[in-house]
């Protein structure tokens, strides 16, 4: 294995951390299992087969000047670099039987990774009723996005037969706010282009703050502490309002969300008259199964969600406009684009940087609402087969919840995490979005 400089937002995401906000990914995998001891069989698994996993034998190192054994470094930049002392036992644990893997899930996710080691983790929680366990995975966001996160705990499971992925057409150039650039010179051209995405950038996040109330609930002061909770919702109902309704799977999703707001913020006495919460919708750049570049290639949309507005199949059409608008300008321009402008900013300025980019995020947006791709393949550990799993998405300072999403094996599975604090009632949200699909449902038959 060779060292591996940090792209620019991986490095971004590496020095915006602080111990109160800790930039990891997680996900909660519960699996049937008909006894007691095959959580720690699990545990045993893990460790032997991440020892054979490079990219969990990767640590993160700054790099302040140049290395002889690295390409060159500009002041203040990071990188992947194989760990000589890895050992698995230091990042799988076995725990004591849990009634709630929630709960624990919670407490965990609020530990930050040890940055002098690979920053990863793996948590085994056996069941108290002896017929299942569940295994936490924590990735910094440094070391994988969602779907490089996804490949390195596939890697641990029992070994699956994963199709082979179909080539997909270059992404066709999207109109800006400069005219098109492709015929000047090229250096020319580079620096009229950057130009040009920082303008549409900077342009949508200034109008994306204007003129529309969001909630204290949802920008609360931090506190340190994370609650994690969980709903599994049937795809097919999600299909069966698509299809009434139109649009796309992901639409309907999130339109659940702003629904469930509405509900849980009326239930708290809350008034939700004129909200519209700015949520940030991350788009991969990066190809399914492609396991090269590391880093994270990530773009994403910023949309309004519409928890002001009663009716149900409105907010459901207000949110599929906007996700349209987003898909035509594309993931490189907009609001959503910002983290594309990590590119240009040189690695000190990442460094230096970081606690202030932190505080801006209160600014970008109010809520994270991001889908996690999963094999339609049933994974298994140890040949116990995997029932469920909840997405865990990093929460950035000055937010108090972060919303994920994945489909696996015919159920949609929701994972949350909070401020403990903040949102002491996790659960009651969880609860409202399978309520908001009732609601759809009732208001598509109606």
């Amino acid at each position: 294995m060779t060292s591996d400089p940090l792209a620019p937002l991986d490095l971004a995401f590496w020095n915006i951390e602080s111990p109160e906000h800790p930039m990891h990914l997680g996900a909660l995998g519960v699996f049937s299992a008909p006894s007691p001891t095959a959580g720690a069989h699990a545990a045993d698994l893990l460790a032997a087969r991440a020892a054979a996993v490079p990219g969990l034998r990767m640590r993160i190192r700054d790099a302040w000047r140049p290395s002889r054994l690295l390409r060159p470094l500009s002041f203040g930049g990071a990188a992947r670099e194989p760990y000589r002392g890895f050992d698995p036992l230091d990042h799988v644990v076995l725990h004591a039987p849990a009634a709630d893997f929630q709960s624990v899930a919670g407490r965990l996710m609020q530990r930050p990774l040890d940055r002098a080691r690979p920053p990863w983790e793996a948590h085994v929680l056996p069941g108290e009723d002896g017929t299942s366990f569940a295994v936490l995975f924590k990735f910094h966001h440094a070391l994988a996005d969602g779907l490089r996160a996804l490949m390195l705990a596939a890697a641990v499971m029992d070994p699956v037969d994963v199709p082979v992925a179909r080539p997909r057409r270059p992404e066709e150039p999207r109109p800006g706010l400069l005219p098109d650039v492709r015929r000047l010179p090229g250096a020319v051209r580079g620096a009229l282009s950057d130009v040009g995405r920082a303008l549409d950038i900077g342009a949508s996040v200034a109008v994306s703050g204007l003129g529309v109330r969001s909630t204290a609930a949802l920008t609360a002061e931090p506190s340190g502490t994370r609650r994690t909770a969980g709903a599994v919702l049937d795809l097919d109902d999600i299909h069966r309002v698509r299809k009434r309704v139109g649009g796309t799977v992901n639409d309907v999703l999130i339109a659940v969300v702003a629904g469930a707001l509405r509900r849980w913020l009326d239930e708290r006495g809350d008034g939700c008259e004129g909200l519209a919460p700015r949520a940030l919708i991350p788009v991969s750049k990066r190809r399914p199964r492609t396991a090269h570049p590391q880093g994270n290639r990530l773009s994403g949309y910023l949309i309004r969600l519409p928890v002001g507005q009663a009716d149900p199949l409105a907010r459901l059409e207000t949110v599929r406009t906007a996700m349209d608008r987003n898909k035509d300008a594309g993931p490189n321009r907009g609001a959503g684009a910002v983290a594309l402008l990590a590119d240009h900013v040189p690695a000190l300025g990442h460094r230096l940087g970081g606690p202030l980019a932190a505080q801006a995020a209160r600014l970008w947006f109010d809520i994270l609402v991001t889908s996690v791709p999963l094999p339609s393949l049933g994974l298994r550990l140890g040949g116990h087969p995997l029932t469920a799993v909840y997405p865990y998405a990093p929460l950035a300072r000055g937010q108090s919840l972060a919303v994920a999403v994945s489909t696996y094996r015919g159920s949609v599975h929701y994972g949350l995490v909070a401020d403990a604090e903040a949102v002491p009632d996790l659960d009651r949200l969880a609860a409202a979005l399978a309520a908001e699909v009732e609601t759809l449902i009732t208001a598509c038959d109606g």
